[in-house]
């Protein structure tokens, strides 16, 4: 997304430099939950509901708030993460080597930008810096693992670490090679993108006699994850190789050199590849391809740069989940006019009222959209949380045509407004303050974009949506019991299933119900008894998925692992919590509260946990103390036995789990490589030193870091013995 597009959607929100602390965590949590959802919705349903330009923009946004305010990123924040957890059906693979995603720039300046941080991350001011560039496919990743020349294993990127696999039916695609010429390495992992072409996707689609798929981005991912290969044999997939994982033998010394040994090794690879040796160069080739886009034949939605050099590329290695060596400059967004005819209240997990505009079905791009993410009231309204205006302080109303945009293949956003064709007698739209499912007063609180309702587990929306969450795959995963059944459950008046302690008494209430489960239409004594002897089976689960499975907001997988480990028992975290609840901190106004955090011990307790931030141990508080809340929690904690967590692995390398700090100036490699290098080796890199602080490297320069860590005992070494620990030369 670029351009107009672009900074209308900058409009709808503050500048992050006008943020407080807690409105920033507030606008962190909405981000946190819309992105995680989209990435479901792509990766693991092929049914995304965001289109790129709306998931791109509100990436970035969270990426920006993040850098403001270091101390809200949670390390389960979905900047840190890629794509979305396996689907059932198919067996799991670990990658050898992460499949990672890529930086998005949306302008000039963004290219510009990058090529200067790698040189400086290099510390390369002048000489030549080559690039590749090729069109970005958009379709599904795929990475297929060769031993001896034979393929043996096809994984979906799934999370990045763990996929589908999808072997069986990736032998089915001819553009696949079941074996590679004898000169290949005995291991060769070969990435690259499943996709469809468009003619192939109308013939297909001629031919469906039912279901119609969208594009053909969401036909190829639908092919290849086919439970029978038979099906996916008859879909007409292509696979264009671009990259590698892990190697038994380098396949080049350059990516240009590499993806023409791929080639060679009988892969397709994608002809419009190109060699550029500044930013300008790669601009060029990237509007060239945008020229050519609409009569490619197959999907793309912009185009890839990555450093040529490959010894370059690996010291230039990786953030948490993006290359530093590569950038990913997407195409402009598309636009069309329809009518919104109504606007729908849909109430989440944790009681955010977020507002559906339900659109006249309208093609942008080739594809059907007709419904579109409104925000929230302030959006409708025409203004950002601050109250300025955003699209001139032109409303959204029921029955306005609107101007929406895309960039890809799904929903749009609402760009605008054309007032010349709003009907008479059109009110203004009244966001509702009480809640649409239960009735209960749906308050904003202050700094806050959203309008949550309050009524809690005693909100039918909130309860089904956190009992989904409840058993979701990452939490309790409870076979037989998914987010259907849970409806049918929550909804049923004689075996139902408010609370997670009711899944745990399912069995006992159906031994003594009239109305046996076994009997039921959709049930027979062989389900009974499996989704039982499933229930019974979780019954002892561990505590970081407990943690996880109870839904606070901000707590993720990342950080209900790091409060396991540290705690160890359920009991030292409650405990925990409850001191922390009856300290001042807890009760006082924001200010205080956070000067109270400072010198409260069971506070810090909590907040000074690495990878556990403030806003994230408020909301655990908050929730852990809340008298209904907690009441349930007790009541499931009765009828379960909960694992301690392991205690912690030997350290792997010599800093990993110390805290680090880096002063002064470093000679023979830049400060960012040298704190990246300390990150890969399981070290915290902080920037001000403090008791924590387990060693200084200090480089000519170094002044009130040296003297402070004098002050407190610090280790101090210099840039030679930095280098010894961390292999450099």
């Amino acid at each position: 997304m670029t351009g107009q597009m672009q900074d209308e959607d900058a409009q709808a929100r503050p500048d992050v430099a006008e943020l407080d602390e807690r409105r920033a965590g507030d606008e962190i949590s909405d981000l946190v939950a819309r992105i995680v959802q989209a990435n479901e919705d792509y990766h693991r349903h092929d049914a995304p509901v965001l289109s790129d330009a709306d998931y791109d923009a509100l990436k970035q946004r969270l990426m920006a708030l993040e850098r403001a305010f270091p101390q809200l990123a949670s390390p389960d924040s979905p900047t840190r993460k890629v794509g979305a957890a396996p689907a059932e059906g198919f067996g799991k693979v670990t990658h050898a080597q992460r499949m990672m995603s890529l930086e998005n720039g949306f302008t000039a300046e963004d290219v510009a930008d990058f090529v200067s941080r790698v040189r400086s991350f290099l510390g390369m001011r002048d000489g030549r810096l080559d690039f590749t560039a090729e069109p970005k496919i958009d379709g599904l990743s795929l990475s297929l693992r060769y031993e001896d020349g034979v393929l043996v294993q096809a994984a979906t990127r799934g999370d990045g670490t763990v996929g589908e696999n999808v072997t069986a039916n990736a032998r089915t695609i001819a553009d696949i090679p079941h074996r590679l010429p004898k000169d290949a390495p005995a291991v060769v992992e070969v990435r690259g993108e499943v996709y469809m072409s468009h003619a192939d996707f109308e013939r297909l689609n001629a031919a469906e006699d039912g279901r119609v798929f969208a594009n053909p981005r969401n036909a190829a991912a639908g092919s290849l994850r086919q439970i029978d290969p038979a099906v996916t044999a008859s879909r007409p997939l292509r696979f264009f190789a671009y990259g590698w994982g892990q190697l038994s033998a380098p396949l080049a010394d350059t990516q240009m050199g590499a993806v023409e040994r791929l080639a060679a090794l009988g892969f397709q690879v994608n002809p419009l590849t190109r060699l550029c040796q500044d930013a300008e160069g790669m601009i060029a080739v990237w509007a060239e391809i945008e020229q050519q886009r609409a009569t490619l034949g197959y999907d793309i939605d912009g185009v890839v740069y990555k450093v040529n050099d490959l010894a370059l590329q690996t010291r230039l290695g990786f953030r948490s989940t993006t290359p530093r060596w590569a950038l990913a400059h997407k195409f402009p967004a598309e636009t069309a006019w329809t009518r919104l005819h109504r606007i729908d209240i849909q109430v989440g997990r944790t009681g955010a009222l977020s507002p559906i505009a339900r659109l006249e079905p309208v093609t942008v791009g080739g594809v059907v959209v007709s419904n579109a993410t409104l925000h929230n009231e302030d959006y409708i309204a025409g203004r950002d949380s601050t109250g300025t205006p955003i699209r001139e302080g032109r409303d959204i109303r029921e029955g306005d045509w609107v101007k929406i945009y895309r960039a890809g293949d799904v929903i749009p956003k609402i760009a605008d407004v054309d007032l010349s064709r709003r009907p008479d007698g059109s009110q203004p739209y009244a966001f509702p303050e009480t809640c649409p499912q239960c009735g209960s007063d749906a308050i904003r609180e202050p700094g806050d974009s959203v309008r949550r309702c309050t009524g809690g587990m005693a909100c039918p929306a909130q309860a089904v949506e956190k009992l989904k969450h409840f058993v979701s795959r990452a939490a309790f995963d409870i076979d037989g019991l998914g987010a259907k059944q849970i409806e049918m459950f929550f909804a049923d008046a004689t075996l139902p299933i408010r609370e997670p302690a009711d899944i745990f008494t399912l069995a006992e209430r159906d031994a003594a119900s009239i109305a046996r489960l076994k009997n039921r239409e959709g049930f027979g004594a062989r389900s009974v008894e499996k989704l039982f002897a499933a229930i019974e089976d979780k019954r002892r689960i561990p505590l970081e998925r407990l943690i996880f499975a109870l839904g606070i907001r901000h707590v993720g997988e990342v950080a209900a692992g790091i409060l396991a480990r540290h705690f160890g028992t359920w009991d030292a975290l409650i405990a925990a919590i409850d001191a922390a609840a009856h300290e001042p901190a807890f009760a006082a106004d924001d200010r205080s509260r956070r000067l109270a955090m400072a010198d409260s011990p069971h506070w810090a307790e909590l907040t000074t946990i690495n990878g556990i931030g403030a806003v994230l141990v408020q909301s655990l508080v908050t929730t852990l103390t809340q008298e209904a809340e907690r009441a349930s929690i007790d009541r499931l904690i009765a009828r379960i036995e909960v694992i301690p967590a392991a205690a912690r692995q030997a350290q792997e390398t010599a800093i990993s789990g110390k805290t680090l700090v880096f002063t002064g100036t470093l000679e023979r490699m830049t400060r960012a490589e040298a704190k990246a290098r300390a990150e890969a080796m399981g070290a915290k890199v902080a920037g001000s030193v403090s008791a924590k602080t387990d060693l200084l490297i200090a480089g000519p320069g170094a002044g009130s870091k040296a003297r402070k860590a004098a002050e407190l005992g610090v280790k101090v070494i210099d840039e030679d013995e930095w280098l010894l620990i961390a292999g450099g030369s």
